[in-house]
């Protein structure tokens, strides 16, 4: 996506010295496994925009609105993305970013949204994913704020959307005790445990986040908890490569499969890596996702 006029933006490949894109996941620095067995998996797009609407951390940055030298960050309250494709941010009526999209035309005010996505049980590199989605922002207007707080409330169902009416705390100023932005995205950087790839802004508006994320944590935490030896027992699907002596944990899962890291115990050298399970089909929901990890284990246990 381009624009003909306005400041550009900030690239969403982030590097210093260099034009290569560091990984935050890659194996030469952190030892994170990467699978490249060409399993099933969501596309670039799919996982962006599960990212954008999951509970990873995420901070808003401008980087041009105030002194060059000191960029402005933030966190939002919440977020969604829009038919359209650009992403719905609630922020505080006082912060920074509410004020300064308040004063700028449509394309004068760059943003960057980042993304970290961290595994939500223990085990070594717990950072899945890192998202970068820079573009530009303003305040939603009009029509457009019932339509956008309709949008933020389906997706999280939080008290803030009551409060969009005049800050009570001091210096009571008369703005909103919180306000929504939009964010028009312009370029996405995408690194996780799929790869590092830059990912087409148009692609995130047909983009469906998994049905699944918004109860991976309680799942993965309840099969590392309470079914850690069927977990194990998937290494019996590995086929010829060892699994002996390594602790199994699950590590992430959407609709089409489950991710396990296998880890060397105490006084073991082997090393780390990921297998994918492919689910039989892709699931739409828990209950058929309990069926697909029946399935799982019982093919294991034969």
């Amino acid at each position: 996506m381009s624009r003909p006029h306005g400041i550009p933006l900030p690239s969403a490949r982030r590097s210093s010295d260099s034009d290569e894109t560091e990984s935050a996941c890659a194996d030469d620095k952190q030892g994170q496994p990467r699978p490249r067995e060409g399993v099933r998996q969501l596309t670039g797009a799919e996982r962006v925009r599960t990212l954008v609407e999951s509970n990873a951390s995420v901070s808003l940055t401008l980087p041009d609105a105030f002194d060059q030298a000191e960029w402005w960050t933030g966190v939002p309250a919440a977020r969604t993305v829009t038919p359209d494709g650009d992403v719905i941010l609630l922020v505080s009526g006082e912060s920074a970013a509410a004020r300064a999209a308040a004063h700028a035309q449509d394309d004068d005010l760059t943003a960057v949204i980042e993304i970290t996505d961290v595994a939500p049980v223990s085990v070594p590199h717990r950072i899945r994913a890192r998202a970068r989605l820079a573009g530009w922002l303003t305040p939603v207007r009009g029509d457009d704020r019932a339509v956008c707080a309709a949008l933020l409330a389906e997706r999280h169902p939080v008290g803030e959307l009551l409060g969009l009416t005049e800050s009570q705390d001091p210096p009571y100023t008369g703005r909103p005790a919180w306000t929504m932005l939009r964010l028009e995205v312009g370029e996405i950087a995408l690194d996780d445990l799929w790869g590092a790839e830059q990912v087409d802004p148009d692609e995130l508006a047909g983009a469906e986040p998994d049905p699944l994320a918004a109860h991976e944590t309680e799942l993965l935490q309840h099969l590392a908890s309470a079914h850690a030896d069927r977990v194990a027992d998937l290494c019996g699907l590995l086929g010829s490569r060892d699994a002996g002596g390594l602790t199994a944990v699950p590590l992430a899962l959407d609709r089409l499969g489950l991710r396990v890291r296998f880890t060397p115990g105490p006084g073991r050298t082997s090393p780390s890596f990921d297998a994918r399970f492919d689910f039989p089909e892709p699931v739409a929901d828990v209950c058929g996702l309990r069926r697909a990890v029946r399935a799982l284990f019982a093919a294991a246990a034969h």
